[in-house]
């Protein structure tokens, strides 16, 4: 970033060994934020410890996540004509609004599991070369095979020195839904198999009715189930998830 003429303030970046991503980086953000506001930065970088992600604040200490970045890109690629297939990948987690924003830019959303590895799957498969995740795992298939927080960064940097805007106008790209995820932990069994829980989940979507979505899903590493829902009405919402989680609590 200095070398392409940024003047830059490092957080961050004194490792003893134990102390990766602790209170510092993509997963909390407190930092960065605070300190582009003090230093009247015009952007914040906030990448993980391995630098496969990447979430951004504007001039405000306002949170940019991965979403909005990805509506950013696909929009100014598009515009150039260099969005490949018209398309973003993103997985089921990528807020509603994404979705919509996009379709309202003429650019298909493609969804798969969750997972950077599936992101690039379908991206290889189907030749798109921009995809993502919520949390800032981004890849830019012109350029990486991988997800790569630098190469998130200066894309995201070449918008905001071409419009001359600020970060809080460039990268401002929708309202997001919205979106309420909680966990139920369980021991054993198939609690999502039971008619109560079916019973609760079809009800939630009915409540929806199309203006939001159910999403439930086992854990790949916990043995927990993840009940998210999103819609434009945040208590219909939140009454959707508790009414969920509740089903499957009493079924474990």
């Amino acid at each position: 970033m200095w070398e392409l003429g940024a003047e830059i303030v490092p957080i961050g970046v004194s490792p003893d060994g134990k102390n990766i991503n602790k209170d510092c980086g993509s997963t909390s953000l407190d930092t960065v934020c605070e300190t582009t506001v003090v230093a009247g930065a015009h952007i914040g970088l906030a990448l993980d410890g391995d630098a496969d992600r990447l979430i951004v604040c504007d001039e405000n200490g306002q949170v940019i996540d991965g979403d909005q970045i990805m509506a950013l890109i696909a929009s100014d690629w598009h515009g150039a004509g260099k969005l490949a297939g018209g398309s973003v990948v993103a997985t089921v987690m990528s807020n509603l609004g994404l979705e919509r924003f996009l379709k309202d830019q003429g650019v298909d959303l493609v969804r798969t599991a969750v997972g950077d590895r599936y992101v690039v799957e379908s991206m290889r498969a189907n030749k798109f070369n921009l995809g993502g995740e919520q949390s800032g795992h981004l890849v830019f298939r012109d350029y990486a095979t991988t997800g790569d927080g630098l190469i998130a960064a200066l894309q995201v940097l070449a918008v905001l020195v071409r419009t001359k805007d600020p970060a809080s106008v460039v990268c401002d790209m929708f309202k997001p839904l919205p979106q309420l995820l909680k966990n139920v932990r369980y021991a054993t069994g198939t609690p999502l198999e039971a008619t109560s829980v079916k019973s609760a989940i079809t009800s939630g979507e009915q409540r929806l009715n199309g203006t939001g979505r159910v999403l439930i899903r086992k854990s790949g590493t916990e043995p927990l189930i993840r009940v998210m829902a999103e819609g434009e009405d945040l208590g219909l919402v939140t009454q959707v998830v508790d009414d969920i989680c509740d089903a499957i609590s009493a079924e474990v």
